[in-house]
């Protein structure tokens, strides 16, 4: 179990922040999400979006619209407010560093980038517990182990329900993975989260109340029933956050409930064991530390070793594998590099069994590009649909095992010890007992890895440093470990069915035996003999075969026919033929043939041996040396078939025109063999060729992979903006049908755009005449030329508005604009025609009225005055002018205290006017004298009543004034 915590950067009561990622079909997803959260939630949203580099986002503008909080797109340096949705911009990775967003330019290629692990770990590491992580739509792993940082620092995970995803490559990866704590759909995210708050609120951060302790306990003794291990060494306040985080998950609230509740689900004791053992690690942690162990270290360990040294390594607490392969992949570029090859045996131990399997597996998620550089991924990973795999032969260095390092003995003797990140969940009473142990697993001189957040302690005198930084130690030779383990409680250490050293010691002694005596029969006892394939080229040799065997003039060849002696070839393909076609042995064939004119006689067999592998099979070639046998037997025999001298030369020629036929056949089969290397050859130049075209065209798969994604957000915002356009262009539609007013759009050719139904009652249009200028379209104006009025408000900007009459007689009340862009451009014009009709009918009857009036006033001979309420002059009699000398213009419209310079301001009729008037309806017969200019004195009787206009409302006077002294 390896769980790197980080320094949390975050207040106590701060803000919780969440981060969001999501790749295509995202957006629909921000959008059931933001839907249900509340604007006053506390907490601040980072929004991680798979977007195109080269495309303006219009993210924060859709998501505006389903929530009440403010929407802002990332700037550098921008401080991180609660209440507030923060959306990444295009074509920038963000990071988050003491609550402020950091933005920066893509180091990866595109189809590479990974933002959301990128910024979920970066918000992992500065918040902490307080961190939260949401995973929803998408293709591909990216979150996932951002997820798994961000867990490991005590915070939540939540994944959408891949049901409910339209893309669900993203959430699958995240739950497979294991890092996901609540999987539900994105409308129901919300609960989770202020339910959350609430309880960490509630919580503070108090120390534990003795009844919390006593139910903590309950709950270590459960679990050690249930799993068989014991966490009570563990730091109580990392147990106490994954157990809150359990009680959240099940919404408990009370430690003693959840104590009841684990003690009656054994699944729930399962589900909290997997919970503490979150295994949060990442090729090349630290790389600088790797860097030290490459340079430094290890060429302290391997400096004076002989060949055939053996190194022994031990990664205790490994998780899923990463840092052992690490390890591995330096110590093979340490070998390449020094050309100093060496054994290596390294294992490889954790608690967790599952994280177990999936390092043996040695299958991780794509986004391990983020930790790996290009020219290991090459190097040290093959490429799969799934991720990238560990290649055979860093596999094959590892050997990994479950061991639980508090209770199981430790490996010994070893060069390098390597446990990063585990003793800082562990008491220091645990950490003080753990360093003895690591120290009395290595050799004198043997090397302590810890992470950078660790050390020795008081252990001082059994390590000293090698980088106080990185945290190498090296061992000091001494017994004191030895003595501090036994003394200690340690289990091993005082367990004496727990030391399967001296068994381990004793079985291989055993086997060095065995494989001594094996050696020494086949040394003694063993023909000389080759391994070849079935093909006949050689795999292996033993012994002396140089008496059979030499290479051929010509091309080199490791074929064992081609370097057979003249003599014993001929047998050695057919003895190989027989055992390839029909899976027979050779045994015991006797066989002469000559060296250097030296005659020889061999035993030849040749086996059949059994498949080491499917699809595998050899062959066993042996040679034994027979006697030759003496000349004089070779004479008596020859004298003996002298009698039949007719048959041996008929047998001889036979023989020699086989010998013929046969070697005209094998040189046939050279050349066919030569053709067939020269087109393997061309086959294999094929086939590097078609390897590299691969490797080209899973790049440009995974290219196209990430293009894809950011066009499927891409059309989805684009998707958003034409649903919002079509709802505006149906609201403009039903407004413009609605308010009666006859529209037409022109371009700035005076070409028509678009028009409302009202316009067709101006200008006979019709829907097919749109794109046409509406200088062809038959106006029914009586006579008025608007389009050249249109000419000059698009030369001048100035608008026109002007009153037209229809040949049938309908009034309009027209108005020419400038049609203008959201850009400010001048694009044509607008005309309106609003229809006055009604008004001007009212108009007309008002006018008529009036004039019946001055009529009916004229008629009586009297002066009278028309005043309103302001005691501003209506209208006037004819007498009344001829009376007082005055002239229409220089009364209507004016008060009547400023008529004629003012001689109408007259006391007394302030008094009538302002006083009396407005507390009585009327007055009658009111006498009032004044001294006109140029009149003289004059004494008149007045008469007032109130009048109301029917068609205005309004309130009027009227006035009537009587000279006393002309009657």
């Amino acid at each position: 179990m390896t769980i790197e915590p980080k320094a949390s950067t975050a207040q106590p009561g701060a803000f919780p922040i969440v981060g969001l990622g999501a790749s295509a079909g995202g957006l629909e997803a921000f959008e059931a999400f933001f839907r249900h959260v509340p604007a006053e939630s506390g907490m601040a949203f980072v929004l991680v979006q798979h977007l195109d580099p080269s495309h303006a986002s219009i993210l924060t503008e859709i998501l505006q619209r389903t929530t009440a909080m403010p929407v802002v797109e990332v700037t550098d340096q921008m401080v991180v407010e609660p209440n507030r949705v923060y959306v990444i911009p295009p074509n920038r990775e963000m990071a988050l560093f003491h609550g402020t967003l950091l933005l920066r330019l893509p180091e990866q290629v595109r189809g590479q980038r990974m933002p959301i692990d990128a910024f979920l770990r970066s918000l992992a590491e500065d918040q902490g517990e307080k961190a939260i992580g949401i995973l929803l739509s998408g293709t591909g792993t990216d979150g996932t182990l951002g997820l798994r940082a961000l867990l490991g620092n005590g915070g939540i995970s939540l994944v959408q329900e891949p049901s409910t995803a339209q893309y669900d490559g993203m959430p699958q990866s995240a739950i497979h993975a294991g890092f996901a704590t609540h999987v539900l759909p994105p409308e129901r995210m919300s609960k989770v989260l202020l339910a959350s708050r609430q309880h960490r609120v509630k919580g503070g951060a108090a120390p534990p109340a003795l009844a919390t302790v006593g139910s903590m306990n309950q709950i270590m003794m459960t679990l050690r029933s249930v799993t068989g291990h014991d966490f009570s060494g563990y730091k109580k306040s990392t147990i106490g956050r994954r157990i809150e985080r359990r009680m959240a998950q099940h919404n408990i609230e009370d430690a003693e409930v959840y104590a009841r509740f684990l003690k009656n689900q054994p699944a729930e004791a399962h589900a909290l064991f997997r919970e503490l053992l979150i295994n949060v690690t990442s090729f090349f942690r630290d790389p600088e530390a790797f860097a030290t162990l490459k340079n430094e270290v290890l060429p302290q360990i391997l400096a004076d070793k002989p060949d055939g040294y053996i190194l022994r390594v031990w990664v205790a607490g490994c998780a899923t594998g990463e840092e052992a392969y690490s390890i591995a992949m330096v110590l093979r570029e340490v070998m390449e590099e020094a050309r100093h090859p060496f054994s290596v045996q390294l294992y490889s131990t954790d608690l967790d069994d599952d994280a177990i399997a999936t390092a043996r597996a040695g299958l991780y998620p794509p986004n391990i590009t983020q930790d790996v550089t290009p020219e290991r991924l090459r190097r040290f990973f093959a490429k799969e649909d799934a991720g990238y795999r560990v290649k055979k032969d860093i596999r094959e260095m590892v050997v990994f095992a479950i061991q639980n390092v508090i209770k199981d003995p430790p490996f010994t003797k070893m060069d390098l010890v390597s446990c990063r990140n585990l003793m800082i969940y562990l008491e220091a009473d645990l950490q003080k007992r753990l360093i003895p142990a690591f120290h009395y697993a290595l050799k004198p001189g043997g090397v302590l890895l810890l992470s950078p957040s660790e050390s020795i302690g008081g252990h001082t005198d059994l390590f000293s440093p090698l980088s106080r930084k990185w945290k190498f130690y090296r061992a000091t030779p001494t017994t004191a470990s030895v003595r501090t383990a036994m003394a200690g409680s340690l289990s091993w250490a005082t367990d004496p069915a727990a030391s399967p050293q001296a068994d381990v010691m004793i079985k291989a002694k055993d086997v060095n035996i065995a494989e001594l005596t094996r050696r020494a029969l086949v040394q003694s006892f063993a023909p000389a003999s080759v391994v070849t394939d079935l093909r006949g080229d050689i795999l292996y040799v033993h012994g002396d075969t140089g008496k059979y065997l030499r290479p051929p003039p010509g091309l080199a060849t490791l074929n064992v026919v081609d370097m057979a002696h003249e003599g014993l070839q001929m047998e050695l393909r057919a003895a190989l033929n027989l055992a390839v076609r029909q899976r027979a042995p050779t045994l015991g064939r006797d066989v002469l043939f000559s060296v250097a004119d030296e005659p020889r006689r061999v035993s030849l067999g040749v086996r059949p041996l059994a498949d080491l592998e499917p699809g595998q099979e050899i062959l066993l070639v042996s040679f034994q040396d027979l006697p030759v046998q003496s000349p004089q037997k070779s004479r008596r025999r020859k004298s003996a078939t002298s009698a039949e001298p007719s048959r041996v030369e008929e047998l001889e020629r036979d023989l020699a025109y086989t010998r013929e036929n046969l070697q005209a056949t094998i040189e046939e089969q050279q050349s066919s063999n030569e053709e067939l290397k020269s087109t393997n050859e061309e086959l294999q130049s094929t086939n590097e060729e078609l390897q590299s075209t691969n490797e080209e065209l899973e790049t440009s798969k995974e290219e196209l992979q990430s293009v894809n994604e950011e066009l499927v957000t891409v059309n989805a915002e684009l998707q958003a903006k034409i649903e919002e356009l079509a709802g505006m262009q149906n609201d403009m539609k039903n407004l413009l049908d609605n308010i009666n007013i006859g529209t037409i759009f022109l371009d700035d050719r005076f070409k028509i755009r678009r028009f409302t139904r009202e316009a067709a009652k101006v200008y006979r249009v019709v829907a097919t005449d749109i794109g046409r200028p509406l200088s062809d379209i038959k106006s029914d104006l009586d006579g008025d030329d608007l389009l050249a009025r249109a000419q000059t408000v698009i030369e001048t900007l100035i608008p026109h508005e002007q009153e037209v009459r229809t040949i049938a007689g309908e009034w309009y009340l027209t108005r020419i604009q400038p049609y203008r862009t959201l850009d400010n451009v001048i694009d044509g014009v607008v005309m309106t025609f609003a229809g006055i009709s009604d008004r001007k009918a009212a108009e007309t009857s008002e006018r008529q009225g009036f004039d019946i009036a001055e009529a009916i006033i004229d008629a009586i001979g009297k002066p009278m005055l028309v005043l309103d309420e302001g005691l501003a002059v209506v209208s006037a009699s004819c007498s009344f002018y001829q009376e007082f000398r005055l002239v229409p213009a220089e009364t209507r419209g004016r008060p009547i205290y400023a008529l004629g310079n003012r001689q109408w301001d007259i006391p007394a009729l302030r008094t009538l006017l302002e006083t009396i008037l407005p507390q009585e309806q009327s007055f009658d017969g009111l006498e009032v004298e004044h001294v006109f200019a140029g009149l003289g004195h004059r004494k008149m009787r007045l008469s007032g009543r109130r009048i109301f206009c029917k068609s205005s409302g309004r309130p009027l006077i009227l006035l009537t004034v009587e000279d006393i002294a002309e009657t």
